[in-house]
């Protein structure tokens, strides 16, 4: 996993069509106002604890989460059971779903060809931030990473 970078300084911007995007039959009749949204807005909540990452392999395949996917990571957020994290491992990043319950912890890999990571006694493990968005490309045309 590449390390993390903050996310930039300047506003990210785009437009924002009103109408959902629905994925059954389209309404000819919805009205296609569009209007500039900022990004950051929408991706962001503390911007000073807010990183980007990338995810290499595949454990969280099942998660949604690719290998070259764009991980938003906050840092500010209380990482809670059932969470995607990025947790360091003996020095390591890596992303898994959190799980602790009555007294344990474990980080759960998404994909069964992959086993859970249960912290041994003497390790190091400590939980970096919180994922709370994963951005993908999905044109076949422009897929940069």
């Amino acid at each position: 996993m590449e390390p993390p970078v903050l996310f930039s300084s300047r506003p990210a911007v785009c437009r924002h069509v009103e109408a959902p995007a629905r994925c059954g039959f389209p309404s000819p009749a919805e009205d296609h106002a569009q209007k500039r949204i900022d990004l950051d807005t929408v991706l962001i909540r503390h911007p000073e604890a807010t990183f980007y990452m990338r995810a290499r392999g595949e454990s969280m395949r099942d998660a949604g989460i690719g290998d070259g996917d764009a991980l938003v990571v906050d840092r500010a957020l209380e990482a809670l059971h059932g969470d995607i994290v990025v947790a360091v491992v003996d020095g390591d990043f890596t992303v898994k779903t959190l799980y602790r319950r009555d007294g344990r912890v474990r980080l759960c890999a998404a994909n069964p060809a992959f086993t859970d990571i249960v912290p041994r006694h003497g390790q190091e493990l400590a939980i970096w931030g919180v994922v709370t968005w994963v951005l993908k490309p999905v044109c076949r045309h422009r897929a940069s990473r």
